[in-house]
């Protein structure tokens, strides 16, 4: 039970004409640093497919509430906050210092690779994904 923080970097390509981070990439930031949670728990989602385990999206909100802009330090905070016998819940944060700039809930389905169906979660992922849950 921990939370698992990537920092990342704003990049010009990250902004829009405004000048302020375009609001899709806050969901690559996000998606980067679910990856590299994932990779952290020693799960490379190569490995999984290789598997026929595919993680996919299968739901999002996403609360916007303060702007990032070029060359800030962003923090992205991953938290497992529900898993079932083949989904699970993230809630995701991206924060500037104590500052909260975006809220998220991230719904991903665990999917076989070659059926495109959902299939239970591989025993060593999900012992893994069951200490991971915060509430």
């Amino acid at each position: 039970m921990s939370e698992f923080v990537w920092p990342v970097r704003v990049y010009f390509e990250d902004t829009d004409a405004g000048g302020i981070v375009y609001h899709a990439q806050y969901l690559n930031f996000m998606e980067r640093a679910r990856t590299e949670w994932l990779r952290y728990h020693q799960f490379e989602q190569q490995a999984l497919l290789e598997r026929d385990v595919q993680l996919v999206v299968s739901r999002l909100s996403c609360r916007y509430v303060r702007p990032a802009v070029l060359d800030d330090a962003l923090d992205i905070v991953v938290n497992v906050s529900a898993l079932g016998a083949c989904s699970m819940t993230f809630h995701q944060q991206v924060t500037r210092g104590s500052e909260l700039l975006c809220d998220a809930s991230v719904d991903i389905a665990c999917i076989g690779a070659s059926s495109q169906r959902p299939q239970r979660w591989p025993g060593a992922m999900r012992d893994v994904l069951k200490r991971e849950i915060t509430p």
